[in-house]
């Protein structure tokens, strides 16, 4: 006899492990399933070890630049195994963590491939072993993997993707970045910092494409400066990797074609949807290109069938995975009874995005090109980082705050920035979007002295011409 749940997760990435302790929380028998490593993508192979690999190359950089704060370091240097090592231990530590959190709260993992094969009922595969399940509810969080090039598969040895590239067989001395997304730019600026020769290669008109245009031109600029080759409106023809590195043919803006030598090519061209072999097809899931249409609330056009994270529409962040996961876990707790819980579907314009280069860029909302289009008047607000008395004691003088305004209303509309830790400081702005905050609000808030933050305030005071320092 299969046992019975009221919900199984289907993958335990960000999205997944948090629907299931949501829905612990709130009284639902819960079981998740998981085929690789409790915690996902992000976790294991994505966000967190991208963050320790990128913390080890600022520490080496400040230290390649020690004299500028009166300090010296004698010949840095860096042992690539111990930088893997590092970021790897993290992981480790953190997928304990979440396997503390499933016994914590009674929720049952069950290890192995799952598939659906019905509305209500699930298979879990392990070693040749099968375990039926069967729940009132299915929340189907597999994620996704990065997108190969149709004509040179990523084979870990020269040609990477993401996972590769987090942990090298050996470092690079030229590499080739296929793609200027927030992936691509991280791991362009990691092995910059790092000693490598870079060259990233963007088939759109501008890096980090999905950013404000002045955000994106700022930080060609700054990583430019930094020796990294960028051409965008260009595109890799063809990759063919021999024994003494790769050779690849890139066509650039001006239409010609020309091959390269690079030693090493990471592709970051976009994800698929891990949807194969989970018993989607069978049950009728409407899809868009691969992806899991959902409502407001997360549930497929299947009843019972629900779906969170990056299967879904974008953005595919793990912070919008986790926070679908609560909505998802909160309206089936609602649909099997509990009338105190009060689910509210997420706004897309309120989630930030961050990229860890270096520098950083955050942002939330609409661009002012965007906000434009939506047929706003538009009051924008920009204060340069070169004006703030922490960020000059820092010595990181380099980015800015812009925020965006609908003229008539005040509502903060988008806010966009580049710099020291603004991935730390978008959630300001966040909290002000989602709070549905207006810009007296921000003006009136007072911001501590001294603190990068100040430059939040300076930006929204310089969108009505009250800037104080600049």
């Amino acid at each position: 006899m299969a046992d019975t749940y009221d919900l199984i997760v289907l993958g335990s990435g960000p999205g997944g492990y948090v629907a299931a302790i949501r829905a612990a929380q709130l009284g639902l028998k819960v079981a998740i399933v998981e085929r690789e490593l409790l915690g996902g993508i992000c976790l294991n192979w994505g966000c967190i070890p991208t963050k320790a690999l990128l913390r080890s190359a600022e520490i080496y950089h400040y230290m390649q630049n020690a004299d500028a704060y009166g300090l010296s370091s004698e010949k840095p240097s860096f042992d690539l195994a111990k930088v893997v090592g590092r970021s790897r231990a993290v992981s480790k530590q953190l997928n304990q963590g979440v396997t503390h959190l499933m016994k914590k709260n009674k929720i049952t993992v069950h290890m192995g491939d799952g598939a659906l094969t019905a509305a209500n009922k699930l298979t879990v595969t392990k070693d040749g072993t099968k375990t039926d399940l069967e729940a009132k509810h299915i929340l189907v969080a597999t994620g996704a993997r990065a997108r190969d090039l149709p004509f040179a598969k990523a084979d870990g040895k020269l040609i990477w993707t993401y996972r590769h590239a987090m942990t090298p067989p050996e470092m690079p001395t030229e590499l080739l970045v296929i793609g200027s997304g927030a992936i691509g730019i991280e791991f362009a600026s990691f092995y910059n910092d790092m000693g490598a020769r870079v060259t990233v290669v963007e088939m759109l008109a501008r890096i980090v494409p999905v950013e404000d245009a002045d955000v994106s031109d700022a930080l060609q600029k700054s990583l430019a400066k930094q020796g990294i080759e960028i051409l965008t409106g260009a595109g890799v023809e063809s990759l063919k990797p021999d024994a003494t590195g790769i050779a690849a043919t890139i066509k650039t803006a001006d239409g010609k074609s020309a091959e390269r030598r690079f030693s090493h090519c990471i592709v970051a061209v976009g994800i698929v949807p891990n949807t194969e072999d989970i018993g989607l097809e069978k049950l009728g899931i409407t899809t868009d290109r691969g992806f899991l249409k959902t409502d407001p609330m997360c549930r497929t056009n299947v009843p019972g069938i629900w779906a969170i994270g990056d299967i879904t529409a974008p953005p595919w962040l793990a912070h919008k995975a986790s926070h679908e996961g609560v909505i998802a876990a909160e309206a089936i707790a609602q649909e099997l009874g509990n009338k105190d819980v009060h689910p509210h579907a997420m706004d897309p314009l309120n989630i930030p995005g961050c990229t860890y280069c270096h520098p950083q860029i955050a942002s939330v909302g609409l661009t002012e090109a965007k906000a434009k289009e939506a047929g706003h008047e538009v009051r924008v607000g920009k204060f340069p980082a070169i004006g703030n008395g922490k960020a000059i004691a820092l010595g990181e003088v380099e980015g800015f705050v812009k925020t965006v305004f609908d003229a008539k209303t005040g509502e903060l509309l988008g806010a966009h920035m580049i710099g020291a830790e603004v991935t730390e400081l978008i959630q300001g702005y966040t909290v002000g979007k989602t709070a549905e905050l207006v810009e007296t609000d921000f003006m009136q808030t007072v911001f501590p002295h001294p603190t990068v933050s100040e430059t939040m305030h300076e930006s929204v005071l310089g969108a009505w011409g009250r800037a104080i320092h600049f």
